[in-house]
């Protein structure tokens, strides 16, 4: 043994190859703080130890490093910029001791190899994995870019097109992949993978592996003229993509760009320094908390699923796109499912809803026609309520009508087993009052899909008066196996997501009914604030049906300050059959393009209605109309923290952006606040209090402010 420490050892061979093993405590290799002090330490040692021939780099878990520890990093991002810097300088001092061991290296690579993980493989000489390997440099999802050698060692070994590509998209690749680029030097079966990388140091002549680490170490090879042209090129596609509140892409772009002619160590000082700037910007602090929040939702269903009845079996109440796609994504995640409704045109319909999702899986390659064939024979059509006898969980998602709800309810309890739970897809009605017909409300919750149900991450898992424990379990933990992130929160008209939104909703009927203009609100929303589409197209492809009944439910709920006064937008044309998407006529028109896919032009109906109810269109500030749309929502969500609705600021964070595509960039309506800070919020909201109730402040978000304290 030449080293033995926390998070690795080293062990020599009698055949004078060296093996360098991380090993951490727990279930996976992360480089944290930790790991890289016992990683310099055993560079040391090897460093010490004469007649080493080789050196393999391995792992004893299922996946090699799956990255750096994240928890740690907000508070490395908290240090001055010298601290940061020696920091950054250490770590790099690690790997290019470990690149400029005076023997050859090679790194054997089973499942992943992300971030720190993939710098810690392409500082050895040769890198081999079996087919597992996963291998990626996923630092732009979280607002920063690689800082342990990342944007200088991948373009010296793949070209700088392909590492710009790695780096901005932040993909990991396959294996296959990885050996085609050169990523990988062989992919080798598992058991097969260490007599592979012994054979090959032991076969490496001095010239071969010298050769390759020149390569590493040295300038780019680019003339002015494809310098020019493969930077100009993907700042330009970069730009377009990550757009203008995403600075880390472009940022690794420019940092391989002006290190490109340097050495190994200038340019990852041009690094180092980078990676400070991104670290100083609000969307990486807002992409670092957004996934650690993700962490902890993830957690919560796993605790949740640890006590839970496993949903084997399943029925869907309501054979509509909604019935269609939740069978349809149940029966892909491997749970069965039973459709059920009252006539074969409406079974057929959610049959045509799952076969054309799954058909457009198979035409991506996600599927092929066997995967199909299985999911189509898991999905059971059904007339009568005699095929709910076996099954653990029925979701009821049958059209938004209390009275129709709570007799399939009832029926429904009627017909199934004891110990099924029965679970309502009702986006705005209370379960409580839903759970009134039925004889065990306990076994009894909401589970709120967001359409379509494929794409949308979020359920909302409602807990009603009556709900049990082991309910709440069991739909928690049939909402992950579906693949979903299940937020549990308590009950009220809206539940969260959508008594968040409307008073959203509200604010932009205000701003129409002040003459504010439709395509000038969308394009502020989408550009300025960042969301993905702005209130009137979001609006367009709810439908103006839904949202006029949805504004009831709310009004009825909220009187207080949710009761609208006049006919609003909505109002207006959902009166004239201005439904959106659903036919075509909106507060845009939509038709579909060569490809199919929606496409929307002004709609001088809609846009004559508005003149005429509310007078000509006026000016306003980008900054006004933000505020005028922001400030109602953001009073809500601090509303339904105060009463409970949603447990902590990191959930309702998630179920927004989740739920609603609220900006990650700016990481939920609780990391904007404590972005922006709370005086700063109060200025904005108190110059629009006359506006309404929506708009008024809560006292517990005023103390806070003045005790200058935060939501994180």
């Amino acid at each position: 043994m030449i080293y033995q420490g926390e998070t690795l050892s080293v062990t020599l061979m009698d055949n004078g190859i060296a093996e360098l093993c991380f090993n951490a405590p727990g279930s996976v290799n992360k480089l944290d703080g930790a790991a890289l002090l016992t990683l310099e330490a055993a560079i040391t040692a090897l460093e010490k130890t004469e007649s080493i021939k080789g050196l393999l780099v391995t792992s004893a878990k299922d996946a090699f490093i799956v990255g750096a520890d994240i928890t740690e990093f907000l508070d490395k991002f908290a240090l001055p910029d010298s601290e940061l810097a020696s920091w950054l300088g250490r770590a790099n001092s690690i790997f290019n001791r470990m690149e400029d061991l005076p023997f050859p290296t090679v790194s054997l690579v089973r499942g992943y190899a992300l971030g720190g993980g993939c710098e810690c493989i392409l500082a050895t000489d040769f890198r081999l994995g079996d087919a597992s390997a996963r291998i990626g440099l996923p630092e732009t999802k979280l607002g920063i870019m690689p800082g342990f050698g990342g944007t200088v060692r991948l373009p010296r070994l793949l070209g700088a097109d392909t590492a710009m590509e790695w780096i901005t998209t932040g993909r990991d690749h396959k294996a296959d992949e990885c050996l085609k680029l050169g990523i990988l030097d062989g992919i080798v079966d598992t058991t097969k993978l260490r007599d592979a990388g012994i054979k090959l140091l032991q076969d490496t002549g001095l010239h071969h592996w010298q050769g390759r680490r020149r390569q590493k170490t040295s300038p780019l090879t680019l003339s002015k003229t494809e310098a020019a042209m493969s930077f100009a090129t993907a700042k330009g596609m970069v730009a377009a993509k990550a757009g203008p509140h995403y600075p880390a892409p472009i940022m690794a772009v420019n940092t391989i760009e002006a290190a490109a002619g340097m050495s190994r160590d200038a340019a990852l000082l041009v690094e180092q320094e980078n990676f400070i700037t991104l670290t100083r910007t609000t969307a990486a602090r807002a992409l670092v908390g957004l996934f650690l929040n993700d962490q902890l939702v993830k957690s919560k269903a796993k605790k949740a699923a640890k006590s839970a009845t496993a949903t084997e079996r399943m029925a869907v109440l309501g054979a509509g796109i909604m019935g269609g796609g939740i069978a349809c994504q149940a029966a892909v995640k491997g749970i069965s499912a039973v459709m059920k409704d009252i006539n074969n045109e409406a079974l057929q319909l959610g049959m045509d809803e799952a076969g054309k999702r799954l058909n457009q899986q198979l035409e991506r390659n996600k599927i092929d026609g066997k995967q199909l064939a299985r999911v189509l024979s898991d999905i059971r059509p059904a007339l009568s309520y005699d095929e709910l006898g076996n099954v653990d969980l029925v979701v009821e998602a049958v059209v938004e009508n209390p009275g129709i709800k709570t007799k399939v309810l009832a029926e429904t309890e009627q017909k199934v087993d004891e110990n099924t739970v029965i679970a309502s897809n009702t986006s705005t009605i209370p379960i409580s009052e839903l759970a009134k017909s039925l004889t065990h409300p306990e076994r009894f919750c909401g589970m709120h899909f967001f359409n379509p149900v494929h794409r949308m991450p979020l359920v909302e898992v409602i807990r009603g008066e009556h709900t049990s424990d082991d309910t709440i379990n069991q739909v928690v933990a049939c909402a992950a196996a579906m693949g979903k992130t299940p937020i549990v929160v308590n009950d009220c008209p809206g539940f969260f997501v959508n008594r968040v939104l409307f008073p959203y909703f509200f604010g932009f009927n205000r701003l129409l009914a002040d003459g504010a203009d439709i395509a000038e609100i969308d394009k502020i929303m989408e550009r300025r604030f960042g969301w993905p589409m702005g209130p009137a197209q979001l609006l367009d492809v709810v439908g103006m049906d839904t949202a006029h009944h949805a504004a009831d439910v709310m009004a009825q709920g909220f009187p207080d300050r949710m009761q609208q006064s006049g006919s609003t937008a909505i109002d207006l044309l959902f009166k004239q059959k201005l439904l959106g998407q659903k036919n075509g006529h909106g507060f845009y028109c939509w038709q579909q393009d060569k490809k199919g896919r929606l496409q929307k032009t002004d709609n001088p109906q809609a846009q004559a209605l508005l003149q005429q109810a509310f007078g000509q269109t006026n000016s306003f500030e980008a900054d006004d109309i933000i505020a005028r749309m922001m400030v109602p929502m953001v009073n809500e969500v601090v509303r339904c923290l105060e009463e409970n609705i949603i447990a902590s600021p990191a959930e309702a964070d998630m179920a927004l952006i989740y739920g609603l595509g609220f900006p990650p960039f700016r990481g939920g309506v609780f990391r904007w606040l404590d972005t922006i800070g709370l005086n700063e919020y109060l200025a904005m909201a108190d110059h629009h209090a006359g506006l309404g109730p929506l708009y008024q402040v809560s006292d517990r978000l005023r103390h806070m402010a003045q005790h200058n304290q935060t939501f994180y």
